[in-house]
Protein backbone atom coordinates (compact mmCIF):
# COMPACT_ATOMS: atom_id res chain seq x y z
CA UNK A 1 0.00 0.00 0.00
CA UNK A 2 1.31 4.05 -0.59
CA UNK A 3 1.78 6.05 2.84
CA UNK A 4 1.46 9.63 2.37
CA UNK A 5 4.28 11.76 3.80
CA UNK A 6 4.20 15.61 3.69
CA UNK A 7 5.06 16.73 0.15
CA UNK A 8 3.91 13.23 -1.95
CA UNK A 9 3.85 9.52 -1.51
CA UNK A 10 6.32 7.02 -0.98
CA UNK A 11 5.52 3.25 -2.08
CA UNK A 12 5.86 -0.09 0.44
CA UNK A 13 4.34 -2.83 1.72
CA UNK A 14 3.03 -2.32 5.55
CA UNK A 15 3.98 -5.01 7.78
CA UNK A 16 2.29 -6.00 11.09
CA UNK A 17 4.99 -6.10 14.25
CA UNK A 18 6.84 -9.03 14.08
CA UNK A 19 8.75 -9.82 17.34
CA UNK A 20 6.31 -11.63 19.97
CA UNK A 21 4.55 -9.71 22.95
CA UNK A 22 6.04 -10.62 26.89
CA UNK A 23 5.54 -13.17 28.64
CA UNK A 24 2.86 -13.14 31.30
CA UNK A 25 2.51 -14.92 34.80
CA UNK A 26 6.34 -14.52 35.47
CA UNK A 27 7.31 -15.81 38.66
CA UNK A 28 10.40 -16.63 40.84
CA UNK A 29 11.43 -19.23 43.00
CA UNK A 30 14.66 -18.74 44.95
CA UNK A 31 17.19 -21.85 45.81
CA UNK A 32 21.05 -21.83 46.42
CA UNK A 33 22.86 -19.30 44.63
CA UNK A 34 20.18 -19.57 41.41
CA UNK A 35 16.29 -19.27 41.14
CA UNK A 36 13.53 -20.70 39.11
CA UNK A 37 12.24 -18.03 36.87
CA UNK A 38 8.65 -19.91 35.21
CA UNK A 39 6.07 -17.88 32.69
CA UNK A 40 3.02 -18.29 30.34
CA UNK A 41 4.08 -17.86 26.81
CA UNK A 42 2.63 -14.88 24.91
CA UNK A 43 -0.06 -15.58 22.71
CA UNK A 44 0.43 -13.58 20.12
CA UNK A 45 3.80 -14.95 18.87
CA UNK A 46 4.73 -12.55 16.43
CA UNK A 47 5.46 -13.03 12.63
CA UNK A 48 7.20 -16.49 13.32
CA UNK A 49 7.37 -19.16 15.78
CA UNK A 50 9.15 -18.67 19.39
CA UNK A 51 12.74 -19.56 18.90
CA UNK A 52 13.89 -18.67 22.58
CA UNK A 53 13.28 -17.24 25.80
CA UNK A 54 15.36 -15.18 27.64
CA UNK A 55 15.31 -14.17 31.36
CA UNK A 56 17.37 -11.46 32.85
CA UNK A 57 17.86 -10.57 36.67
CA UNK A 58 18.47 -7.36 38.20
CA UNK A 59 22.07 -8.15 39.07
CA UNK A 60 22.37 -8.41 35.21
CA UNK A 61 22.88 -12.38 35.31
CA UNK A 62 21.34 -13.67 32.04
CA UNK A 63 19.92 -17.37 31.22
CA UNK A 64 18.03 -18.89 27.95
CA UNK A 65 16.01 -21.64 27.19
CA UNK A 66 13.06 -23.16 25.01
CA UNK A 67 10.51 -23.08 27.83
CA UNK A 68 9.33 -22.54 31.13
CA UNK A 69 10.58 -22.24 33.40
CA UNK A 70 14.44 -21.17 33.39
CA UNK A 71 16.99 -21.78 35.74
CA UNK A 72 19.10 -18.66 36.41
CA UNK A 73 22.66 -19.52 38.21
CA UNK A 74 25.28 -17.55 39.67
CA UNK A 75 23.25 -15.37 42.20
CA UNK A 76 24.72 -14.30 45.74
CA UNK A 77 23.09 -15.92 48.46
CA UNK A 78 21.65 -13.20 50.64
CA UNK A 79 20.76 -10.53 47.99
CA UNK A 80 17.45 -9.98 46.83
CA UNK A 81 16.94 -10.06 42.76
CA UNK A 82 13.93 -9.70 40.33
CA UNK A 83 13.69 -11.27 36.78
CA UNK A 84 12.36 -10.47 33.24
CA UNK A 85 11.64 -12.51 30.30
CA UNK A 86 11.17 -12.10 26.62
CA UNK A 87 10.83 -14.40 24.07
CA UNK A 88 12.67 -14.28 20.44
CA UNK A 89 12.02 -15.61 16.70
CA UNK A 90 13.65 -15.14 13.65
CA UNK A 91 12.34 -11.51 13.69
CA UNK A 92 14.61 -10.69 16.60
CA UNK A 93 13.58 -10.08 20.57
CA UNK A 94 10.48 -9.38 21.86
CA UNK A 95 8.81 -7.21 24.54
CA UNK A 96 10.09 -7.58 27.86
CA UNK A 97 7.61 -9.09 30.87
CA UNK A 98 6.58 -7.15 33.83
CA UNK A 99 9.56 -7.79 36.63
CA UNK A 100 8.54 -10.45 39.43
CA UNK A 101 8.83 -9.76 42.79
CA UNK A 102 12.33 -10.07 44.56
CA UNK A 103 13.69 -13.10 45.68
CA UNK A 104 16.60 -13.85 47.87
CA UNK A 105 18.40 -16.87 47.26
CA UNK A 106 19.50 -18.65 49.86
CA UNK A 107 20.17 -22.80 51.01
CA UNK A 108 16.64 -23.57 50.85
CA UNK A 109 14.11 -26.53 50.34
CA UNK A 110 10.52 -26.68 49.98
CA UNK A 111 8.60 -29.15 51.84
CA UNK A 112 4.76 -30.66 51.98
CA UNK A 113 4.22 -32.35 55.03
CA UNK A 114 1.11 -34.33 56.01
CA UNK A 115 0.59 -36.08 58.84
CA UNK A 116 -1.41 -39.36 59.50
CA UNK A 117 -4.93 -39.22 59.04
CA UNK A 118 -7.46 -40.57 61.77
CA UNK A 119 -9.75 -43.62 62.21
CA UNK A 120 -13.04 -43.89 62.51
CA UNK A 121 -15.08 -46.48 65.11
CA UNK A 122 -18.63 -48.40 65.39
CA UNK A 123 -21.68 -45.84 64.70
CA UNK A 124 -19.60 -43.00 64.06
CA UNK A 125 -18.43 -39.65 62.59
CA UNK A 126 -15.67 -39.65 60.12
CA UNK A 127 -11.98 -39.69 61.14
CA UNK A 128 -10.35 -35.65 60.75
CA UNK A 129 -8.01 -35.55 58.22
CA UNK A 130 -3.87 -35.60 59.22
CA UNK A 131 -2.57 -31.56 59.44
CA UNK A 132 -0.55 -30.45 56.36
CA UNK A 133 1.96 -28.09 56.30
CA UNK A 134 4.05 -26.60 52.92
CA UNK A 135 6.46 -23.64 52.70
CA UNK A 136 10.31 -23.71 52.21
CA UNK A 137 12.70 -24.10 55.00
CA UNK A 138 16.63 -22.38 55.11
CA UNK A 139 18.79 -25.36 55.75
CA UNK A 140 22.45 -25.62 56.69
CA UNK A 141 24.71 -27.44 54.22
CA UNK A 142 26.06 -30.68 55.69
CA UNK A 143 23.66 -31.43 58.56
CA UNK A 144 20.99 -34.30 58.18
CA UNK A 145 17.31 -33.57 58.64
CA UNK A 146 15.69 -36.33 60.15
CA UNK A 147 12.11 -36.98 58.67
CA UNK A 148 9.29 -38.93 60.44
CA UNK A 149 6.02 -40.28 58.34
CA UNK A 150 3.10 -40.53 60.78
CA UNK A 151 1.02 -43.79 60.26
CA UNK A 152 -2.90 -43.44 60.17
CA UNK A 153 -5.10 -44.41 63.13
CA UNK A 154 -6.02 -47.66 62.67
CA UNK A 155 -9.66 -48.79 62.44
CA UNK A 156 -11.85 -49.63 65.43
CA UNK A 157 -14.99 -50.83 66.81
CA UNK A 158 -17.18 -50.79 69.80
CA UNK A 159 -19.90 -48.42 71.14
CA UNK A 160 -18.90 -45.41 73.00
CA UNK A 161 -15.30 -45.46 71.44
CA UNK A 162 -13.15 -42.70 69.71
CA UNK A 163 -11.28 -44.03 67.11
CA UNK A 164 -7.35 -43.70 66.84
CA UNK A 165 -5.62 -40.59 65.85
CA UNK A 166 -3.11 -40.26 63.40
CA UNK A 167 0.47 -40.23 64.14
CA UNK A 168 2.37 -36.62 63.70
CA UNK A 169 4.80 -36.46 60.62
CA UNK A 170 7.87 -33.94 61.12
CA UNK A 171 11.38 -32.66 59.39
CA UNK A 172 13.59 -31.90 61.88
CA UNK A 173 17.49 -30.65 61.99
CA UNK A 174 19.88 -27.66 62.50
CA UNK A 175 17.71 -24.39 62.33
CA UNK A 176 14.42 -26.80 61.20
CA UNK A 177 11.30 -27.97 63.38
CA UNK A 178 8.46 -28.77 61.42
CA UNK A 179 5.74 -30.67 62.92
CA UNK A 180 2.14 -31.84 61.05
CA UNK A 181 -0.41 -33.19 63.67
CA UNK A 182 -2.14 -36.33 63.09
CA UNK A 183 -5.70 -36.44 62.62
CA UNK A 184 -8.12 -36.53 65.38
CA UNK A 185 -10.95 -40.15 65.51
CA UNK A 186 -14.41 -39.63 65.30
CA UNK A 187 -16.26 -40.82 67.67
CA UNK A 188 -19.18 -43.69 67.98
CA UNK A 189 -22.21 -42.91 70.14
CA UNK A 190 -22.39 -43.44 74.03
CA UNK A 191 -25.39 -45.04 75.85
CA UNK A 192 -28.11 -42.51 75.63
CA UNK A 193 -25.96 -39.41 74.50
CA UNK A 194 -23.38 -38.15 71.47
CA UNK A 195 -19.96 -37.97 71.87
CA UNK A 196 -17.34 -35.35 70.80
CA UNK A 197 -14.76 -36.31 67.49
CA UNK A 198 -11.05 -36.48 68.65
CA UNK A 199 -9.17 -33.04 67.84
CA UNK A 200 -6.27 -33.07 65.97
CA UNK A 201 -4.29 -31.41 62.37
CA UNK A 202 -7.88 -31.83 61.55
CA UNK A 203 -10.73 -32.48 63.92
CA UNK A 204 -12.80 -35.83 64.07
CA UNK A 205 -16.58 -35.92 63.50
CA UNK A 206 -19.22 -36.01 66.24
CA UNK A 207 -21.26 -39.19 66.59
CA UNK A 208 -24.88 -39.44 66.24
CA UNK A 209 -27.21 -38.45 69.51
CA UNK A 210 -31.01 -39.52 68.53
CA UNK A 211 -32.39 -36.86 70.85
CA UNK A 212 -29.82 -36.87 73.23
CA UNK A 213 -26.70 -34.35 73.47
CA UNK A 214 -25.69 -34.17 69.68
CA UNK A 215 -21.73 -35.22 69.35
CA UNK A 216 -19.48 -32.28 68.17
CA UNK A 217 -16.74 -32.21 65.86
CA UNK A 218 -12.88 -32.01 67.28
CA UNK A 219 -10.81 -28.73 66.97
CA UNK A 220 -8.28 -28.39 63.82
CA UNK A 221 -4.87 -26.99 64.59
CA UNK A 222 -4.46 -23.52 62.91
CA UNK A 223 -2.83 -23.29 60.09
CA UNK A 224 -2.97 -27.25 59.13
CA UNK A 225 -6.55 -28.45 59.19
CA UNK A 226 -10.47 -27.95 60.12
CA UNK A 227 -12.93 -29.01 63.21
CA UNK A 228 -15.16 -31.53 62.62
CA UNK A 229 -18.51 -31.96 61.87
CA UNK A 230 -21.67 -32.49 64.23
CA UNK A 231 -23.08 -35.53 64.94
CA UNK A 232 -27.04 -35.29 64.15
CA UNK A 233 -29.26 -34.08 67.14
CA UNK A 234 -32.18 -36.01 66.19
CA UNK A 235 -31.46 -38.53 63.95
CA UNK A 236 -28.51 -41.06 63.05
CA UNK A 237 -26.29 -39.35 61.29
CA UNK A 238 -22.62 -38.85 62.47
CA UNK A 239 -20.47 -35.87 61.43
CA UNK A 240 -17.83 -35.54 58.73
CA UNK A 241 -14.14 -35.30 59.91
CA UNK A 242 -12.42 -32.20 59.17
CA UNK A 243 -10.20 -32.07 55.93
CA UNK A 244 -7.15 -29.74 55.61
CA UNK A 245 -9.03 -27.43 53.65
CA UNK A 246 -12.47 -26.99 54.81
CA UNK A 247 -14.47 -28.24 57.98
CA UNK A 248 -16.66 -31.71 58.39
CA UNK A 249 -20.04 -31.26 57.27
CA UNK A 250 -22.76 -31.46 60.10
CA UNK A 251 -25.10 -34.62 60.14
CA UNK A 252 -29.18 -33.67 59.85
CA UNK A 253 -31.29 -36.01 60.80
CA UNK A 254 -30.31 -39.14 59.16
CA UNK A 255 -28.00 -38.20 56.83
CA UNK A 256 -24.37 -38.06 57.54
CA UNK A 257 -21.85 -35.45 56.88
CA UNK A 258 -19.24 -35.16 54.32
CA UNK A 259 -15.73 -35.30 55.00
CA UNK A 260 -13.74 -31.88 54.79
CA UNK A 261 -12.24 -31.28 51.71
CA UNK A 262 -8.48 -31.62 51.48
CA UNK A 263 -5.65 -29.05 49.81
CA UNK A 264 -4.01 -29.47 46.62
CA UNK A 265 -0.36 -29.37 45.82
CA UNK A 266 1.74 -29.47 42.96
CA UNK A 267 4.99 -29.99 44.92
CA UNK A 268 5.57 -32.99 42.32
CA UNK A 269 5.19 -31.20 39.34
CA UNK A 270 1.44 -32.44 39.22
CA UNK A 271 -1.54 -31.40 41.38
CA UNK A 272 -2.43 -33.81 44.02
CA UNK A 273 -4.69 -33.41 46.91
CA UNK A 274 -4.36 -34.47 50.67
CA UNK A 275 -5.70 -34.18 53.95
CA UNK A 276 -9.49 -34.90 53.24
CA UNK A 277 -11.68 -35.98 56.00
CA UNK A 278 -13.72 -39.38 56.22
CA UNK A 279 -17.53 -39.55 56.02
CA UNK A 280 -19.66 -39.92 58.84
CA UNK A 281 -22.11 -42.88 59.11
CA UNK A 282 -25.40 -43.26 58.88
CA UNK A 283 -28.11 -46.17 59.54
CA UNK A 284 -30.59 -48.52 57.80
CA UNK A 285 -29.27 -47.59 54.31
CA UNK A 286 -30.03 -43.81 54.81
CA UNK A 287 -27.08 -41.32 53.41
CA UNK A 288 -24.12 -41.65 54.15
CA UNK A 289 -21.25 -39.40 54.17
CA UNK A 290 -18.48 -39.01 51.27
CA UNK A 291 -14.84 -38.50 52.22
CA UNK A 292 -13.53 -35.12 51.52
CA UNK A 293 -11.03 -34.95 48.31
CA UNK A 294 -7.65 -36.04 49.25
CA UNK A 295 -8.05 -39.47 50.25
CA UNK A 296 -10.88 -39.24 52.92
CA UNK A 297 -12.87 -42.93 53.47
CA UNK A 298 -16.34 -42.89 52.44
CA UNK A 299 -18.89 -43.47 55.38
CA UNK A 300 -21.66 -46.45 55.44
CA UNK A 301 -24.98 -46.23 55.96
CA UNK A 302 -25.46 -50.21 55.55
CA UNK A 303 -25.64 -51.46 59.64
CA UNK A 304 -22.69 -54.48 58.93
CA UNK A 305 -20.87 -52.80 57.10
CA UNK A 306 -17.28 -51.51 57.93
CA UNK A 307 -16.08 -47.73 57.25
CA UNK A 308 -13.37 -47.36 54.41
CA UNK A 309 -10.24 -46.18 55.17
CA UNK A 310 -8.28 -42.96 54.41
CA UNK A 311 -6.30 -43.34 51.25
CA UNK A 312 -2.50 -44.36 51.96
CA UNK A 313 0.14 -41.49 52.00
CA UNK A 314 -2.63 -38.88 51.11
CA UNK A 315 -3.63 -38.30 55.26
CA UNK A 316 -7.35 -38.47 54.22
CA UNK A 317 -9.23 -39.62 57.83
CA UNK A 318 -11.16 -43.05 57.72
CA UNK A 319 -15.00 -43.43 57.35
CA UNK A 320 -17.46 -43.70 60.11
CA UNK A 321 -18.65 -47.48 60.35
CA UNK A 322 -22.15 -48.98 60.07
CA UNK A 323 -23.97 -50.05 63.32
CA UNK A 324 -22.38 -53.26 64.65
CA UNK A 325 -19.72 -52.69 62.50
CA UNK A 326 -15.96 -51.21 61.73
CA UNK A 327 -15.03 -47.91 61.08
CA UNK A 328 -12.11 -47.05 58.59
CA UNK A 329 -8.05 -46.73 58.95
CA UNK A 330 -7.00 -43.14 58.92
CA UNK A 331 -4.36 -42.94 55.46
CA UNK A 332 -0.72 -42.79 56.62
CA UNK A 333 0.70 -39.50 55.66
CA UNK A 334 4.23 -38.59 52.97
CA UNK A 335 6.52 -36.15 53.55
CA UNK A 336 8.31 -34.67 50.39
CA UNK A 337 10.85 -32.09 49.99
CA UNK A 338 12.57 -30.33 46.65
CA UNK A 339 15.38 -27.96 45.46
CA UNK A 340 16.82 -27.07 42.98
CA UNK A 341 20.26 -29.15 44.08
CA UNK A 342 20.71 -32.97 44.88
CA UNK A 343 20.74 -34.23 48.43
CA UNK A 344 24.39 -35.33 48.80
CA UNK A 345 22.54 -38.47 50.86
CA UNK A 346 19.40 -39.98 51.69
CA UNK A 347 17.82 -43.07 54.20
CA UNK A 348 14.32 -44.47 54.48
CA UNK A 349 14.20 -45.14 50.49
CA UNK A 350 12.48 -41.90 49.20
CA UNK A 351 11.19 -41.64 45.83
CA UNK A 352 13.62 -39.51 43.85
CA UNK A 353 12.06 -37.95 40.66
CA UNK A 354 13.07 -33.94 38.80
CA UNK A 355 10.19 -31.70 37.44
CA UNK A 356 10.94 -27.77 36.69
CA UNK A 357 14.52 -27.76 37.52
CA UNK A 358 13.68 -29.58 41.19
CA UNK A 359 15.02 -33.09 42.45
CA UNK A 360 11.93 -34.36 44.57
CA UNK A 361 11.96 -36.45 47.29
CA UNK A 362 8.92 -37.97 47.94
CA UNK A 363 9.40 -40.05 51.43
CA UNK A 364 6.46 -42.81 52.56
CA UNK A 365 8.07 -44.29 55.67
CA UNK A 366 10.65 -42.13 57.72
CA UNK A 367 14.08 -41.68 56.58
CA UNK A 368 17.02 -38.67 56.55
CA UNK A 369 17.78 -36.43 53.88
CA UNK A 370 21.29 -34.30 53.34
CA UNK A 371 21.80 -31.78 51.61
Amino acid sequence: MSRRYQGGFISGTYRPFLTPNAPTGVTATAGNTQASVAFTAPSNVGGGAITSYTVISSGGQIATGTSSPIIVTGLTNGTAYTFTVYASNTYGPGQRSSATSSVTPNLTFEYLIVAGGGGSTTFAGGGGAGGVLAGSAVYTSGTTYTVTVGSGGAARSGFGTVGYSGSNSSVTGTGVSLTAIGGGGGASRLSGAGQDGASGGSGGGGSPADNTRKGIGGAGTAGQGYAGGDGAFTGWGGGGGGGAGGVGGNASGNTAGNGGTGVSSSITGSAVFYGGGGGGCSYNDNPAGSGGSGGGGNGTGQNETNGSNGTANTGGGGGGGGHNAAGGAGGSGVVIIRALVAATSTTGSPTVTTSGGYTIYRFTSSGSITY
